[in-house]
């Protein structure tokens, strides 16, 4: 199920990522579940566990706000409007599973699959970038540490 859940996490970008994009290009007609749903269609045979996926964009949707909160004093250098919108949509997917589905996803996990993505989906410098902020996050927010780098 490992890479059934690898292939999720892509299904769950590409949604997530489309359906930013068309929000910002003022589409009226955008619904995230037909996304989802056409997005989940094109690999019906790879991905059992649809429910993940559904879980990973609607959570990640509910509490963007919070996510994009967070994200600010972790990369203080880019504001978020500047990060490219593959990069947001991969902090947001990984921070997500960080502080919301760490009962069902260890940290280690969340962040190497977030630097996978980057790796796929993001520019040559996407993921030590992303690699960097989840771990600032990581230290920061879920252990409660600080460094140095960070005055969170």
């Amino acid at each position: 199920m490992a890479s059934n859940r690898h292939l999720g996490r892509i299904v769950a970008l590409q949604s997530l990522y489309e359906y930013e994009f068309r929000i910002q290009a003022e589409d009226k007609t955008v619904v995230i579940d037909e996304i989802l749903t056409r997005n989940l269609e094109r690999y019906k045979d790879e991905i059992d566990d649809t429910a993940f996926v559904q879980d990973l964009v609607n959570g990640v949707l509910t509490v963007q706000a919070e996510l994009d909160d967070h994200i600010r004093p972790l990369a203080p250098e880019w504001p978020l409007e500047q990060i490219a919108r593959v990069d947001r949509s991969i902090l947001r997917l990984g921070l997500y599973e960080l502080l919301h589905r760490a009962d069902q996803v260890p940290p280690k996990v969340a962040i190497n699959e977030a630097v996978e993505l980057a790796k796929a989906f993001g520019s040559d410098n996407s993921s030590k970038f992303i690699n960097g902020v989840l771990g600032t996050a990581y230290r920061t927010l879920v252990e409660g540490t600080t460094d140095a780098r960070t005055e969170v």
